[in-house]
């Protein structure tokens, strides 16, 4: 792998430094409880908020955060570079304290300066959807357990292979995770999920052709950070991986209904509503228990997470860079928010990053390419679902 520019070898160790300072430990994971099943039965037999546990933290935050406070950022010589270091730094040491500070009170409060909160605007689009699509009938379809499903996403796995043998991204069935998540590029699986059998393509092009795609591509650019994910980056991340499930036509009623969930739940829980508050209002709103208690479940988690705001709030965004006629291409490149294209693409341009590796396989069917330049007609996220 060659560029026509090359960074100063200082400036790419502080990369890497931040790189692998990143890939040192699994976020999501550790703030993920491992006693889902007995909270949840728990919580149906009294009603009263569930006592997670969490899984023991493989290493000290306050060592990582001793060695992030040693990477001298400031001393990055290339100015397109500094501006996206300087902000990954930045998100590292949140991300590190939150870990230390989990399940206190300060844990929201850094993860508001992380992720951001809800918007009045965010908020009326996610009541909107709320109000505006009925709830579903329940589904009573054939599920994948998680193994048919670890098969699944195997064999979605082996066509990347095979054009990239070096590909080192896995799937497991792995405890103390919920539901289907990405990890350091890795996919790992709950051992309790039952997925409905007409979500799997969609999760798969979310999960593996998203979130996986844009690790390895990211990996494999001089800048390693691109491959842990700059500063910022969830939004963006999740919208994609979102907008490829309206691609595929996978993007359900139900599905837009959690995702506007998860913005109402996140504005109720900082607001000082309590879990069994939350809880309450989902099913108010038409939600099952069940899925209640997992939305309610991943707000909570750790003290009060408010990540989930991000899914719909990128998607939104996306939509309307897309609408903006704007491109998608650099987002390929790595994991980004949109505020860093133009930085990346610049980098793109003057030859200091390197081709995607590998590319959605989503994009070479027609249906999806159709669907996607259509998306310059969409007023509402609303909308999306006319395909599905």
């Amino acid at each position: 792998m060659t560029t026509e520019v090359e960074f100063a070898p200082s400036d790419l160790a502080i990369d890497h430094e931040l790189a692998d300072i990143a890939d040192g430990f699994r976020f999501l994971l550790d703030l993920t409880p491992i006693n889902l099943i007995e909270a949840h039965q728990e919580f149906d037999r009294t009603g009263q908020p569930p006592q997670f546990r969490y899984r023991r933290l493989e290493d000290d935050p306050q060592v990582a955060l001793e060695r992030l406070e040693g990477v001298s950022v400031n001393r990055v010589q290339d100015p397109t570079l500094a501006t996206l270091l300087l902000a990954k730094h930045r998100e590292l040491e949140l991300q590190l304290e939150m870990l230390a500070c989990r399940g206190s009170e300060e844990f929201m409060g850094l993860g508001i300066e992380l992720y951001g909160s809800v918007s009045p605007p965010l908020l009326h689009e996610a009541e909107e959807i709320l109000s505006s699509i009925p709830p579903p009938e329940p589904y009573s379809g054939p599920r994948l357990d998680a193994e048919e499903f670890l098969a699944a996403a195997t064999t979605e796995l082996a066509h990347y292979r095979a054009a990239a043998p070096d590909l080192e991204s896995h799937v497991e069935v792995r405890d103390g995770s919920t539901g289907v998540m990405v990890s350091n590029g890795d996919v790992l699986i709950a051992p309790s999920v039952q997925i409905a059998a007409t979500r799997v393509h969609a999760l798969l092009q979310h999960e593996i052709g998203t979130h996986v795609v844009t690790h390895v591509n990211g990996a494999h650019q001089p800048i390693r950070s691109l491959g842990a994910g700059l500063a910022g980056h969830e939004e963006t991340q999740e919208g994609l991986a979102v907008l490829a499930e309206y691609l595929v036509g996978g993007l359900s009623a139900r599905r837009l209904r959690q995702l506007a969930a998860r913005v109402v739940a996140v504005h109720e829980m900082v607001g000082g509503a309590d879990f069994s508050d939350v809880h309450r209002r989902l099913v108010a709103g038409g939600f099952d228990r069940s899925a209640a208690f997992t939305i309610t479940m991943r707000v909570f988690r750790s003290g009060g997470l408010v990540k989930d705001a991000v899914y719909l709030r990128g998607l939104h965004e996306l939509v309307r860079h897309l609408r903006a006629g704007l491109p998608i291409e650099t987002l390929w490149l790595g994991k980004m928010p949109l505020t860093a294209v133009p930085l990346v693409a610049e980098l793109h341009h003057r030859g200091a990053l390197v081709d995607a590796l590998i590319l959605p396989r989503y994009l070479s069917d027609p249906r999806a390419q159709e669907r996607l330049a259509q998306i310059v007609e969409v007023t509402s996220l609303s909308a999306l679902l006319g395909d599905s």
